[in-house]
């Protein structure tokens, strides 16, 4: 959860998610750290540190946390289930992982997933491509939105990622990466792209398509559910990182890996209708005003797996019958001071017009209730 501020501050010190959205603060022991923002960087130091054998493939759900403003699924703080794998450049790899996330959405049923691919090129080809960027930002500086119309010499790349109407309509004709790609990146994208095709994985190439961090070369992807009437509609992403490990101290390294949102995710399954939730309502609500049934009962009905409630509070039975109607449970098990007497309890159907009640033993209530719902 906590993480060594300067990992992210030598990754993405010129991006929104450690300007803007991260936590840090100095400790009690005079340490500056920071709430964890996402899990890449820190898998990547962890590997570092600890030196394990290549490959290496790892994944995790950890909650990651963002100080911006809450959005559908995105909260400050949230859950991410990452994938890593380092030490290898093959472009299958890249394929490999991204089917991996691709099987992920379609094995809790998501049927309607867009893919967006792109390339970010490396350190031999992407300088031309910022240089030429830039002087195209730069001559439509005046139509961009106020933030980046100060970043433009910082950091170009930023302003393809601006989600704001301005930045969108200018950057919708900026020069493109992939039309600078060195012969080697060029390669390796080719192969991305006939990999998914392999495996019958559907993309889009998108030109803007650069995340929120600085530290991706090669391909880049996120995953969208068209499903989710909005503009975040983000379920996933991620992309290569070769020169991560070499800019947080280690050996060079290359990588590639993604991130799921889990909010995000679930809602697009709410939004299919992948997996609903089941009804609120309990099967069973203990009436009981002798004080001393409803304890046993309760727990004997749920060990048996019946959804049960009862009131409290010594209330009457006609209150505990209202709260047993507003709880949606399909029968009331009764118990009055003649029942416990007795040793009998009344179950009573609460959801049809036949109100009738019937007695049964008190050790029988259980298998009785069961058979009942079973027969529903």
């Amino acid at each position: 959860m906590f993480e060594d501020v300067g990992v992210f501050e030598r990754v993405g010190e010129a991006t929104d998610v450690v300007r803007k959205e991260m936590y840090d603060f100095e400790d009690k022991g005079g340490r500056r750290i920071a709430l964890r923002p996402e899990g890449t960087a820190s898998v990547v130091r962890a590997w570092i540190q600890h030196r394990a054998t290549l490959p290496f493939k790892a994944w995790y759900v950890a909650p990651s946390f963002r100080y911006e403003r809450p959005q559908a699924g995105r909260y400050r703080q949230h859950h991410q289930l990452g994938v890593e794998a380092l030490g290898s450049d093959d472009p299958d790899l890249d394929v490999e992982v991204i089917g991996l996330a691709w099987g992920l959405y379609r094995d809790v049923g998501l049927t309607r997933v867009r893919l967006l691919l792109n390339s970010l090129g490396d350190a031999t080809c992407r300088p031309g491509y910022l240089e030429a960027l830039r002087s195209y930002l730069l001559a439509h500086r005046g139509e961009l939105c106020d933030e980046h119309k100060a970043r433009i010499e910082e950091n170009p790349l930023r302003v393809l990622d601006c989600k704001r109407e301005s930045c969108v309509r200018v950057t919708a004709d900026a020069p493109r990466m992939i039309d600078y790609l060195c012969d080697a990146c060029a390669a390796h994208f080719t192969r991305v792209r006939e990999g998914l095709g392999e495996l019958g994985i559907a993309f889009e190439l998108e030109p803007r398509l650069v995340r929120g961090l600085d530290y991706y070369t090669r391909t880049t992807f996120e995953f969208q559910a068209p499903a989710l009437e909005s503009a975040q509609n983000g379920i996933g992403g991620g992309g290569r990182y070769d020169g991560l490990a070499e800019q947080l101290g280690g050996p060079a390294t290359s990588g590639i890996g993604f991130g799921i949102g889990i909010e995000r995710m679930l809602l697009a399954c709410d939004a299919e209708g992948v997996f609903p939730a089941p009804a609120g309502a309990v099967d069973v609500f203990v009436v009981d005003v002798t004080g001393s049934a409803a304890l046993r009962l309760v727990d004997e009905l749920r060990q048996a797996g019946l959804r049960t409630d009862r009131a409290f509070d010594g209330r009457s039975m006609k209150a505990q019958f209202k709260l047993a109607d507003r709880s949606g449970a399909r029968f009331a098990v009764v118990v009055g001071p003649d029942e416990l007497e007795r040793g009998i309890a009344k179950v009573q159907s609460l959801t049809s017009n036949d109100k009738a009640e019937e007695e049964v033993k008190l050790s029988e209530v259980v298998d009785h209730v069961k058979g009942r719902l079973a027969l529903r």
